[in-house]
């Protein structure tokens, strides 16, 4: 790698930026969130800059999204038999917690039922083990004062997972965020997000867009690296914020459009009869140009035809 290139960044396909000005955005970034947990940590690997922390991302979607039934590693895991229950293991099926730098608190900790349900696991560990098959019949656990400890999940923006409830759609502009670095693209940071709700949709789906308080929307593409723009665009969300939105439902807003679209309506009313005003005006133009050009022609085909007769 040449020195020029070593001193460049990439933020998409084909798209690159100086580290020297990343830096001094990302100074400007840190400086913004000073003390917080969204402060940013950048390293340097084999001559490549690596920003990497939490990257904040707001709900946008309008249509339900489905949660998975089980995890991954729940599906084919068997279940603990009665003689095996111990309270390490219940306590840590319950203790599935956000980490601690994740300020939207989009999860929040198991239901007290839940809580309750674990502390009476504890105790059962000290009831003496029993043979399943004494007497020729098989103990329930409800015969021996043991309560089966739900699995239950972490909630999400205060949706707590269950089966009838496995479809709904996440509240708009609520926030969350997701551990993420410079060299991801867009696609690696959806499935990242998804994969930390267990999200069935499909990463297809969905785009990040940057939303500014303008009205612009801005669709990221596949190959882009979200943090990077992030950095760029500045700390203040208040100003522009990143949205997870399914891509058939959102358009794109340009600055010349964002514009106008934020005033009254008699305002936009105003617009639009210039806007077509000028529409009409250039038509006009247009209908001109080539009348003109049809008008020569024939008078040269007139001449043509006088010149041979």
């Amino acid at each position: 790698m040449d020195s020029e290139d070593s001193d460049k960044v990439q933020i998409g396909e084909a798209k690159f930026v100086n580290k020297s000005i990343l830096l001094s955005h990302l100074n400007t970034y840190n400086l913004y969130y000073k003390g917080g947990a969204l402060r940013l940590r950048h390293r340097e690997e084999e001559g490549e800059m690596i920003i990497e922390g939490l990257l904040n991302v707001f709900w946008g979607v309008r249509r339900p999204i489905r949660l998975q039934m089980e995890d991954e590693k729940e599906a084919g895991r068997p279940r603990p038999s009665l003689t095996s229950l111990s309270a390490e293991t219940d306590i840590n099926s319950l203790n599935e917690v956000t980490t601690a730098g994740d300020q939207s608190k989009d999860f929040s900790e198991e239901n007290e039922e839940a809580g309750e349900e674990q502390q009476e696991s504890t105790h059962s560990d000290r009831l003496p083990r029993t043979r399943s098959d004494v007497g020729g019949r098989r103990i329930s656990g409800r015969r021996l004062g043991i309560r089966r400890v739900k699995r239950n999940r972490c909630s999400f923006n205060g949706h707590v997972y269950n089966l009838k409830t496995a479809v709904f759609t996440p509240a708009f502009g609520s926030v969350t965020n997701v551990r993420v670095n410079s060299c991801m693209t867009t696609a690696q940071v959806m499935r990242v997000l998804l994969n930390k709700f267990k999200i069935e949709n499909s990463p297809d789906e969905f785009s990040l867009y940057f939303v500014h308080t303008s009205g612009e929307r801005h669709r990221l593409k596949p190959n882009d690296h979200p943090l990077a723009l992030r950095v760029l665009r500045g700390p203040c969300e208040q100003v522009s914020k990143m949205f997870l939105m399914e891509t058939d439902q959102v358009e794109e807003v340009t600055h010349d459009v964002a514009q106008y679209i934020k005033f009254e309506l008699p305002v936009l009313q105003s617009f639009i009869a210039k806007l077509q005003e000028e529409e009409e005006r250039e038509m006009q133009k247009l209908k001109k140009r080539y009348a003109d050009m049809q008008r020569i022609i024939k008078k040269y085909m007139q001449s043509l035809a006088d010149s041979t007769t």
